[in-house]
């Protein structure tokens, strides 16, 4: 097994997105909010009524909120049910994907990274993105 196809963690979440050039990390209460440029791209969302286990009714309290760059790759990343990434309708219109730390051990790590580094491009300025896709040959 390689690095890119072991399963993902916790802490890869905060590795990555705090790898990121620009980066700065807020809190919404206690959860981390990882931001480039004063956007969010990653974040730890406290738990609501809108996520929640279908069987208990318990609200989830382990949900990652992750930008993406249009409504089709949220589609593509939500339409597998067996898939970890979901949405809610509190995000219907909003470009992001949902995905809890507890499946994050679904997601092989370079998928995660991926996700990650995509979050962050679009939500980081044209100039650094830009920047960042020409220093790792992407541009």
């Amino acid at each position: 097994m390689t690095e890119d196809d072991r399963p993902a963690t916790v802490s890869d979440v905060h590795d990555i997105a705090g790898g990121m050039p620009y980066v700065k990390v807020e809190k919404a209460g206690t959860n981390p909010v990882y931001q480039v440029g004063g956007k969010s791209f990653v974040f730890f969302r406290n738990p609501r009524p809108d996520a929640f286990d279908p069987d208990t009714g318990e609200r989830y309290d382990d949900v990652i909120v992750v930008w993406v760059a249009s409504e089709s790759e949220k589609k593509s990343l939500i339409q597998d049910r067996q898939r970890p990434y979901f949405t809610t309708a509190h995000f219907d219109g909003h470009l992001s994907v949902l995905v809890r730390a507890s499946r994050l051990h679904e997601i092989p790590y370079g998928e995660l990274v991926e996700l990650i580094q995509d979050a962050w491009l679009c939500r980081a300025s044209r100039r650094r993105s830009s920047a960042w896709l020409a220093e790792h040959g992407l541009a």
